[in-house]
């Protein structure tokens, strides 16, 4: 019998993938909830996505949000998100932040056209391919990061490293991050296994 936190951080999951299909699909689950179905059961305590949004206004996407039970976390909700690129919401039900990145970039745009669709218990949920969802990880490049792409590579030990290692080269030169990439190459050392 699942747990009262497990209840209500599936309602708060169930809230942003009913968000994703409201805006027709424009968007996939990310963070944690992503990591326990491509890679390792890690606890997250919030619900991440990305929303291909590329209106400077936030207001209708917080209007969307709310007719899905989603409310902002923060007074100038609409402002942060015009700015950082991150709407800071909360699931109304269960109190769970919930954090929606605004995608715009062609890489953003790519991830969500290539989404796949998982069966989790009785939710239908939208998340990126493997391969993306490391270039995420990637770049965000921080150490829990790296520990998740290790995990997604010894869940998905065929996964086509040249095309993440081409990707993620391309965005850490827009970043100058030259680190990112040597960060990576580390962890695929580590990984071994299969080159594609």
């Amino acid at each position: 019998m699942p747990s009262a936190d497990d209840t209500k951080l599936r309602g708060a999951i169930a809230a942003v993938q009913a968000l994703i299909d409201h805006l027709g699909g424009r968007g996939v689950i990310i963070g944690g909830v992503a990591m326990g179905l491509l890679g390792s059961g890690r606890t997250t305590e919030g619900v991440d996505a990305v929303v291909l949004w590329s209106d400077q206004e936030p207001v209708r996407l917080i209007a969307a949000a709310a007719a899905c039970g989603l409310e902002p976390r923060v007074d100038s909700a609409a402002e942060f998100a015009a700015t950082s690129r991150v709407l800071l919401l909360r699931h109304s039900g269960s109190g769970i932040g919930v954090d929606i990145s605004l995608g715009s970039l062609p890489f953003e745009e790519a991830m969500v056209a290539a989404a796949t669709r998982v069966q989790a218990g009785t939710l239908t949920l939208s998340i990126p391919r493997a391969e993306d969802l490391v270039v995420m990880k990637a770049i965000a490049n921080r150490e829990k990061d790296l520990l998740d792409i290790a995990a997604v590579l010894k869940a998905n030990p065929n996964l086509d490293r040249e095309a993440i290692l081409a990707q993620v080269q391309a965005l850490a030169e827009l970043l100058e991050a030259p680190e990112i990439v040597r960060d990576l190459q580390a962890v695929f050392r580590r990984a071994g296994g299969r080159r594609r």
